[in-house]
């Protein structure tokens, strides 16, 4: 009797999930965090962040008592957290330093809920949500541009996993085809891509390379000419994209992206951009249409996710023209890992785009 042909899987169980939870990400803008706790998700890691006396602090969002969550608590004018179940109060290190109702509070210095490691840098809160432990590297520092330039920060979400919300960020290919009409998507041109890799970073500089066709273009630069355009990353989670035509152009645009879940990836977007027109005319044509091209992206983003999800894992065919996921994800693993990577690696690409 012949034995059934079994069909092979259509995919295998893999994500592309790191977990690095040793490193320094935004939690929130510095305006955001006010007198009340606020809940977070960094990571899968459920924290609440509140101000102790003017100090950001986050602590572990789950009080060491009963187990309730310490962001339905309130805090008090000493600067310490209070557990809204029975009153345990938390300081910024989370040291228990009162509960209600007990005849020795030196026991209750006995108590911890568990604190991780804050730092307030560039207008944000940034939170290491392994606590307990020293980050691996201080936070990403966002550049800082003045005179001349225009600032704008933006934050969306986007329902897919860290390494396909990096990748999407500084994939060139899909822009002429998902973006059509509003970035790229005319006539093909022969460009030159050089891929360097280092420990915590990669880059692409691309060069030939004519002023994108679309709306998103023709405001980077009314006339037609060959930009300098870089595409960066930066461990853990910094997708970084810079265009520059000339003395008087320049566009800089910063993703200081925070994994929230394996398939939920909050996106802070800090942009500086000086041209030769008025800034308030280029913002309000730039603005919108910089939301339209991540709605797209979104859109795509949460349509991956879904039919990873669908197929039970994943199943990637990469070619030469996927410059940056790969060599995102080969740095993922290896800071996951704790692994030192190569100090240079380069390669060179020529393609029509």
């Amino acid at each position: 009797m012949l034995s059934p042909i079994l069909a092979p899987p259509l995919t295998k169980p893999h994500l592309s999930v790191a977990k690095l939870t040793r490193f320094f990400y935004i939690a929130c803008r510095s305006e955001e965090l006010e007198p009340k706790p606020m809940a977070r998700v960094i990571a899968g890691v459920p924290l609440v962040l509140f101000r102790s006396r003017g100090r950001a602090s986050a602590l572990i969002d789950r009080c060491p008592h009963r187990n309730v969550p310490l962001s339905l608590g309130r805090v008090l004018p000493s600067g310490q957290l209070e557990c809204g179940y029975h009153g345990w109060q938390f300081d910024c290190e989370g040291v228990c330093r009162t509960i209600p109702g007990l005849a020795n509070q030196a026991e209750a210095r006995e108590r911890r809920a568990e604190a991780c490691a804050v730092r307030e840098q560039g207008g944000f809160v940034w939170v290491c949500p392994e606590p307990g432990v020293t980050p691996e590297a201080p936070p990403f520092q966002l550049p800082q541009l003045g005179g001349d330039y225009t600032r704008i920060v933006r934050v969306v979400e986007a329902e897919g996993t860290l390494h396909a919300t990096l990748e999407n960020a500084l994939d060139v290919p899909h822009t002429a085809f998902l973006h059509r009409g509003l970035f790229r998507g005319g006539a093909k041109n022969q460009i030159r891509a050089v891929v360097r890799r280092s420990p915590d970073r990669v880059e692409t500089e691309y060069m030939g390379e004519p002023r994108p066709s679309g709306i998103a273009g023709r405001v980077l630069s009314p006339q037609s000419g060959t930009i300098q355009h870089w595409d960066r990353f930066f461990l853990p989670s910094v997708a970084q994209v810079e265009y520059r035509l000339g003395e008087q152009t320049h566009f800089l645009v910063t993703a200081v992206c925070t994994p929230v879940t394996d398939f939920h990836t909050r996106l802070y977007g800090v942009a500086h951009f000086k041209t030769p027109f008025p800034r308030h005319v280029v913002r309000a044509i730039l603005e919108p249409i910089a939301l339209r091209i991540f709605g797209q992206d979104a859109i795509m983003l949460k349509a991956q996710s879904e039919n990873v999800k669908r197929f039970g894992g994943e199943r990637f065919q990469s070619s030469e023209l996927d410059f940056m996921g790969p060599q995102i994800w080969r740095l993922l693993k290896q800071a996951e890992s704790g692994s030192v990577g190569d100090h240079v690696v380069e390669r060179e690409v020529t393609f029509w785009a």
